[in-house]
């Protein structure tokens, strides 16, 4: 009876430490499109975009969360990123991030 009681005790002590860690917020392991979709979106006009090699040149204002002013770049994106209905001229939001040095658009929605 005395082993029972203890290895009850020693359970109910495990499921209380365990606890914070099964209610830990696991956002950090979103998905990228997900994570980017949650982000602030910059505003800018496409000037060109370049759908066979990945990039898009946009006149842009601030870019608070890369530190960027206004300026007119372009960017890589991949396959899926910018929607088929988006075309030179129009204006846009989009998230852009940098990596190694390079910059590429994550996100990018027709304004509206």
């Amino acid at each position: 009876m005395k082993h029972l009681v203890l290895r009850t005790a020693a359970a109910a002590a495990f499921a209380l430490f365990l606890q914070p860690v099964i209610a830990m917020d696991h956002s950090s392991h979103a998905a990228p499109a997900a994570k980017a979709a949650s982000q602030p979106l910059s505003e800018g006009t496409v000037r060109r975009l370049d759908r066979a090699a990945g990039s898009v040149t946009i006149t842009h204002g601030p870019i608070e969360n890369l530190g960027m002013g206004a300026m007119t770049m372009t960017f890589s994106f991949k396959k899926g990123v910018v929607p088929a209905s988006v075309k030179d001229g129009d204006k846009v939001r989009f998230r852009a991030e940098e990596k190694d040095g390079q910059y590429s658009v994550v996100r990018v929605v027709p304004a509206k």
